[in-house]
């Protein structure tokens, strides 16, 4: 998962992309970059790390221009090590053009032989993200050769990119001397927003974004989430077009933005990620209502921080008193999206502390967003009994993760994940230690969302049911990931594990 933002003004734009970045930091913390545009000349800063420690007074100095993109990198493609993969990338024809991207090519290795062999274009890295650039770019190359680039050759240029690219992405990109482009893949899966405000010398200025939470913070006004397959271009001579470019768009966002990623201050699709969270809950405790005895529950505890909306829910809709039982060590990035896994279990001792007071001779129900790999459950679960809890069930607010996800979630392989051969709640239950699991039903997900915006056909849940909304994910595809991911990998930074104990 990666964040991305653009900004079009009439005044400098570095310290606003900036803030921008620091909303979105959630959506990845491996690496930044940040570029402008000023006149015909692009300036770049990118590097590995957090975005204040990736940008200091003299890269801001240089990020000179009134238009810019920035990114916050998640790898699930290319070397996660390697800052040649951070973004926003460059290519120098036609024009010019600078693309930061969020989601996952799943033809990513067919779309860079054929970009070599037929368009005569050399991918440098691995990034999936570079390939979609090079797409884009000689797509551009075809609609504008003998002619300039108007509106209308954007737009074809983009329904050609429809037609070739599958898998998720939602695209920001800067093109010299032209405008500012952006649009969504034709199943909506990765999410994109935009607005507008009205600058202090009366004109226009408008924002692209992941998340709306960019927006709020920075003093916009949310327009709209760009539809599946439509793009949005805005010229540098202040004209503002949208337009639907994929000839058969389904909107399918993925589930796990609500339960896990987003902010919950953000609107999705309609959808309030904090209401999301809340309805989960309501869903949650009928299913917990089935499973345990309410009477053998002294408390509801939720693992922070974004299983709290729906513990705090499922703790009123089961009449049970709500408790904060651990305290999180804000220091320490956000787990789930780190590369690598090689201390994932230590580590979360250094994130999480229980307070004895709140466990000594209870049971407890402890509810979590989601349960991934297992092993930062288990650390958890010991850690309650250790601090003297007499039982210690699990709910956690999402189905089991049976299936790996291929559109920008890092859970590529069945071996990684705790449920990924099947296993039931009371065999999950015996892996990590608790009394007793529960899941939310698949059913129970989909309504929690569907009741806050019926006019959304259906959600990506790939990881939960196996079912890929692009429609190109066979077995084959799968055991190349898996066979990937088993290959060995460059050192990257140290991380923990996957479930929410995390934002």
């Amino acid at each position: 998962m990666c964040g991305i933002v653009a900004l079009l003004s009439n005044e400098p734009v570095n310290q606003r992309l900036y803030d921008a970045l620091l909303l979105l930091q959630h959506r990845g913390q491996d690496a930044a970059g940040i570029a402008t545009l000023d006149g015909l000349q692009f300036h770049i800063h990118k590097a590995m790390g957090l975005v204040r420690d990736v940008f200091r007074t003299r890269n801001m100095r240089d990020l000179t221009g009134n238009v810019g993109i920035g990114h916050v990198r998640y790898p699930t493609q290319g070397c996660a090590s390697s800052n040649q993969e951070s973004q926003p990338f460059y290519v120098n024809a036609p024009y010019g053009i600078m693309l930061a991207h969020n989601g996952n090519l799943t033809n990513a290795e067919a779309l860079k032989q054929d970009l070599y062999e037929h368009d005569h274009r050399h991918i440098n890295t691995t990034s999936d993200s570079e390939v979609l650039l090079n797409v884009l770019a000689n797509e551009i190359s075809r609609v504008c050769e003998g002619r300039g680039l108007d509106a209308d050759g954007i737009f074809k240029a983009v329904a050609a990119v429809h037609k070739r690219v599958r898998g998720s992405y939602a695209v920001v990109a800067l093109i010299a001397g032209k405008g500012l482009l952006a649009f969504r893949d034709p199943h909506a899966i990765r999410p994109i927003c935009f607005g507008s405000a009205i600058a202090a010398n009366g004109e226009r200025e408008w924002m692209v974004s992941s998340e709306s939470v960019t927006m709020m913070g920075l003093g916009f006004k949310l327009e709209r989430d760009l539809e599946p397959g439509e793009a949005l271009w805005i010229d540098f001579k202040g004209n503002v077009e949208t337009r639907q470019c994929a000839e058969n768009p389904v909107k399918n966002p993925c589930a796990f933005e609500y339960v896990y990623f987003a902010r919950p201050d953000s609107l999705i699709d309609g959808i309030s990620v904090y209401g999301a969270r809340l309805n989960l809950g309501v869903y949650l405790a009928e299913t917990v209502k089935k499973a345990i005895d309410l009477r053998d529950v002294d408390v509801v505890m939720p693992i922070p921080d974004s299983s709290r909306p729906c513990a705090q829910e499922l703790a009123k809709q089961l009449e049970l008193p709500y408790r904060e039982g651990f305290i999180k060590n804000r220091y320490i990035g956000r787990t789930f999206i780190m590369p690598g896994q090689t201390t994932r279990k230590k580590s979360v001792r250094q994130k999480l502390n229980a307070m004895p007071v709140e466990f000594e001779g209870k049971n407890l129900l402890l509810v979590d967003d989601s349960i991934v790999r297992g092993t930062t459950m288990k650390e958890i679960v010991r850690m309650a009994r250790e601090s003297g809890a007499k039982k210690v069930y699990v709910a956690s607010s999402a189905p089991r993760v049976m299936f790996p996800n291929v559109y920008g979630i890092d859970m590529p392989t069945k071996s990684e994940l705790i449920c990924g051969d099947g296993k039931d709640a009371d065999a999950v239950a015996e892996v990590i230690g608790a009394d007793k699991v529960i899941f939310q039903t698949l059913d129970g997900l989909k309504n929690a969302l569907s009741d806050l915006n019926p006019s959304i056909p259906a959600f990506d849940c790939s990881c939960f049911d196996g079912v890929y909304v692009t429609g190109d994910v066979t077995s084959e595809y799968l055991d190349r990931l898996s066979q990937a991911q088993a290959a060995p990998q460059p050192k990257a930074q140290d991380d923990e594990e996957g479930e929410g104990a995390n934002e």
